[in-house]
């Protein structure tokens, strides 16, 4: 834990990513990804000489074997205030729409649940756990697709929801 610390602090002070009375909504899907930078940041923020304040944001996307406690139960050990959003990304996506390359939609409908929860629990940043292989393979995807060579910043503010984006 000491290692992760160390390079979530460097990226954080390198990027500026943190402020005195931040309040971070971190999304927790239960990857190993999220559940390691809730984990960080918490333990963060006992020594960290900014106070910041966080909570844990899920979105239940309506699947039948989708089961929360496991997530409510790290929150509750670590005490971070859990919030679970369920939502119909699941009917959207597979019922209504039918959709045959799913994971983009459900992306971006769960982002924007994410901001929802984030602007009504008066959070002023999002905070997501990437790893070296999401970097690249958005790279990859970008170039592919898009025809660009770019990746996900890892400060970004979104005008709309104006709420800014961490990926420490």
């Amino acid at each position: 834990m000491q290692k992760i610390l160390g390079h979530l602090r460097k990226a954080i002070e390198k990027y500026n990513m943190i402020e005195e009375g931040d309040k971070i909504a971190v999304g927790l899907s239960g990857g190993k990804d999220s559940i390691t930078l809730l984990m960080s940041l918490k333990a963060l923020q006992r020594f960290y000489p900014k106070k910041f304040d966080i909570i844990a944001v899920s979105v239940n996307p309506g699947f039948e074997f989708f089961d929360s406690s496991f997530l409510k139960n790290i929150c509750e050990k670590i005490v971070v205030k859990f919030f679970e959003e369920v939502s119909h990304i699941k009917e959207i996506v597979f019922d209504i729409r039918n959709e045959k390359n799913p994971c983009s939609l459900c992306a971006n409908l769960r982002r924007g649940i994410l901001n929802s929860v984030a602007i009504r629990e008066n959070c002023n940043k999002i905070a997501l756990g990437h790893n070296e292989d999401d970097v690249l393979e958005t790279f990859l995807m970008n170039f592919y697709y898009a025809g660009n060579l770019s990746t996900f910043a890892p400060v970004s503010y979104m005008d709309r929801s104006k709420i800014t984006l961490i990926r420490p």
